[in-house]
């Protein structure tokens, strides 16, 4: 993991409460799993560093915490996007109206889902980018 990237200055900006972090309930339950899962790799120190810092990070950006979708209408939703499991991330994001919805994951999170959902999708690069142009 790189010490330092757009992804971290995301979530800087979010403990800095310049921006607000809108975090799905099953993104969150999947980072945790995927920490958990990369802790168990590591040194015991290590191991609860990661953890620790995770928990601080959660902390400081105290982030607005969007629940799970009704499974009736995941469902229902599943035309939305092409990869089942990132319809309730998708419903989620519907639901909490965020200004952007950050992601690397463009493969699954089109131009085409943007239009369907009416959500602002983009890579945290592009975000920064916009973001750059408003000190200009």
């Amino acid at each position: 993991m790189a010490p330092w990237g757009l992804d971290k200055a995301t979530l800087s900006l979010c403990a800095a409460k310049i921006c607000r972090l809108v975090l799905a309930e099953v993104v969150r339950d999947e980072v945790e799993e995927n920490l958990l899962l990369h802790a168990q790799r590591l040194a015991a120190l290590e191991a609860e560093q990661l953890l620790e810092d995770y928990r601080r990070l959660i902390k400081l950006t105290a982030p607005e915490v969007v629940p799970y979708p009704d499974k009736g209408l995941v469902r229902s939703s599943r035309h939305l996007i092409r990869h089942a499991s990132d319809v309730p991330v998708l419903l989620s994001a519907m639901a909490s109206k965020p200004d952007w919805l950050l992601t690397h994951n463009t493969k699954h999170f089109t131009k085409a889902v943007a239009q369907r959902t009416s959500l602002r999708i983009a890579k945290p690069a592009e975000f920064f980018r916009a973001l750059a142009t408003l000190f200009r």
